[in-house]
């Protein structure tokens, strides 16, 4: 794959050009290690071309990564998938959809949903012992899809946060066949295209889907894609990123997306074909110590409370041993690998859990069970975040109306979402995951 970005970027840090134009450190480095940096980070000069406006080097890189997911067009994105999504909704706002979404999303929805005063629909998940995850009930989507109102789409989390997928395929024929799109934020699953046999939302029939790439590819943070199957929506979500993105996006975030197609073309498959076997005997390994959950590969969810331990308890004795888990609470503990993870990491973390294992302290009592129902409603998504507010200890917000989302990021699924009533039932998801305090309308 070409890399016009960078050739562009190394050609100009090379040149001796008077640097008459932003940013201030002028290519020049003030030390450490991050001032290597410096030079290749610019801003929208002559030949640089411009993201929002994109028809030189950034379109054609963008162009090709749409070739290689297979996507009719795709979209770079130097604010994350939160950027995405705000693209994605804004589209779906401009053509008239109601929006139908499954509760466990991440709270970039939610901030979106208020910029944009969008009120979902919500469609609580099966829950499976964690507020994590869950299974997606068809028949209540279809409830919602065959309601005579305004075309509709549906806003799926897939993978969720513990790796766990929906039937994207199912799904997307359901959506389609009463006239709706699938919108899926796969933040989680910039990979899954590139597996023996792609799970991407994209081939499985979604319309649209974020990929954030810094995630599980080798891209810098804030790097993420946005792929749609609709050629017609390109220019509507690039028009919704304008709106909510920096005028000054990140150069060196740009670069990065590029490089890691190049990585996609020349190396993911067989980084994957040789670690897949690995994560498989680490799991075989582990078998009669713990348990694991369904997910897609390279997200190794331990099913800790049902294995007899904290997830948290784990967490830290993995730390004495030198590995940083991606999560952990009292039921699981999510380590997340990557195609580019040292094939010698997986055993050495299978020995690492062993030891884990054998030192965490067991719990004696029986996981409890995770319920959670839809709260009231008292006020509009963007009204109780545009209020007055006040942050109050949890143990005292029975009955009042969350204002903005205060969850821990990650994995920032709401509890309660703006302008809905805090019940007894929340305060105590909200104690069981360490929150302390919400925010609330004055």
């Amino acid at each position: 794959m070409e890399t016009p970005i960078n050739s562009f970027l190394e050609k100009y840090a090379k040149s001796s050009i008077m640097r008459c134009h932003m940013p201030g450190h002028k290519g020049a480095s003030r030390g450490g290690a991050i001032g290597q940096i410096f030079p290749f980070d610019i801003t929208e000069i002559k030949g640089a071309d411009s993201l929002f406006e994109a028809e030189g080097i950034i379109r054609r890189s963008e162009q090709a990564i749409a070739g290689l997911y297979g996507a009719a067009d795709t979209l770079f994105s130097a604010g994350g998938s939160t950027l995405c999504i705000q693209g994605m909704l804004w589209a779906m706002k401009l053509t008239g959809r109601r929006v139908i979404a499954v509760r466990n999303v991440h709270r970039a929805f939610l901030n979106a949903c208020a910029l944009l005063d969008i009120q979902p629909e919500w469609i609580m998940p099966e829950y499976s012992g964690s507020l994590l995850t869950g299974r997606i009930p068809a028949k209540r989507v279809e409830e919602l899809l065959r309601r005579e109102a305004s075309p509709a789409c549906l806003y799926v989390t897939s993978p969720d946060y513990t790796g766990k997928c929906a039937d994207i395929g199912a799904l997307a024929e359901l959506c389609h066949r009463y006239g709706a799109l699938l919108i899926v934020d796969n933040a989680h699953g910039a990979h899954l295209h590139f597996l023996p046999e792609s799970r991407h939302p994209i081939d499985l029939g979604a319309d649209m889907c974020c990929d954030s790439a810094h995630k599980m590819l080798p891209a810098l943070t804030g790097g993420a894609f946005l792929h749609t199957a609709r050629p017609e929506l390109s220019g509507l979500l690039r028009q919704g990123m304008s709106l909510f993105g920096s005028t000054s996006p990140s150069y060196p975030i740009m670069a990065s997306l590029e490089l890691c197609g190049r990585y996609i073309e020349e190396e993911i498959r067989g980084d994957i074909q040789r670690r897949l076997p690995l994560i498989g005997r680490l799991k075989e390994s582990l078998s009669g110590r713990l348990m694991f959950a369904e997910s897609e590969p390279f997200h190794i969810t331990v099913r800790a409370a049902e294995s007899g331990f904290s997830g948290d308890g784990l967490a830290e004795e993995l730390r004495k041993n030198g590995a940083e888990c991606e999560y952990s609470d009292r039921e699981l503990l999510i380590l997340l690998m990557s195609p580019m993870s040292p094939e010698e990491d997986f055993p050495r973390l299978a020995e690492t859990l062993k030891t884990a294992a054998d030192r965490a302290e067991r719990r004696e009592e029986a996981p409890e069970p995770f319920a959670m129902e839809l709260p009231e409603r008292a006020m509009t998504i963007r009204e109780a975040a545009l209020s007055p507010c006040e942050e109050i200890p949890v143990e005292g917000a029975l009955g009042r109306i969350c204002a903005s989302v205060k969850v821990p990021c990650p994995p920032a699924i709401p509890i309660a979402a703006s302008g809905e009533v805090i019940s007894a039932g929340a305060i105590n998801i909200f104690k069981r995951y360490g929150i302390s305090s919400v925010i609330v309308v004055k």
